[in-house]
């Protein structure tokens, strides 16, 4: 059995900038793909936690050390400069290799440097 899991996470990333005239795809500071296993061209969700937008589109390299997240093409009209987005992928694996598989998750503070990086999501208090 195939199961889709989360592969990689950018966790609070801030967007810098909108392009609607851009081809498409989300640009991202290449340290931050880098840490978070994000290939260029990889399908990502962007989870704007500002306005309750979600949206499928993908990654492409922005310059290193910008703190880059710009949301570019069609994309670019559920984003605003200082919208506060959760950016996703997702891998599909076997269950057996399911069970071990553990994420990369990226903590961003408000200008997009990484705060802390992990592999476990904590339980949620009930």
């Amino acid at each position: 059995m195939q199961l889709t899991l989360l592969k990689a996470k950018l966790h609070r990333a801030r967007v810098t900038r909108v392009e609607v005239d851009y081809e498409g795809s989300c640009a991202i500071d290449a340290n931050l793909l880098d840490t978070a296993g994000i290939l260029p061209y990889e399908q990502i969700q962007i989870y704007n936690v500002s306005n309750g937008s979600r949206l499928t589109t993908y990654a492409i390299r922005a310059e290193a050390g910008s703190g880059t997240i710009s949301v570019n093409g069609s994309a670019a009209h559920h984003a605003n400069p200082g919208d506060i987005v959760i950016i996703c992928a997702y891998a599909q694996m076997h269950s057996a290799e399911a069970v071990n598989h553990k994420p990369r998750l990226v903590y961003l503070d408000a200008h997009n440097r990484i705060s802390r990086t992990s592999n476990a999501i904590p339980v949620q208090a009930a």
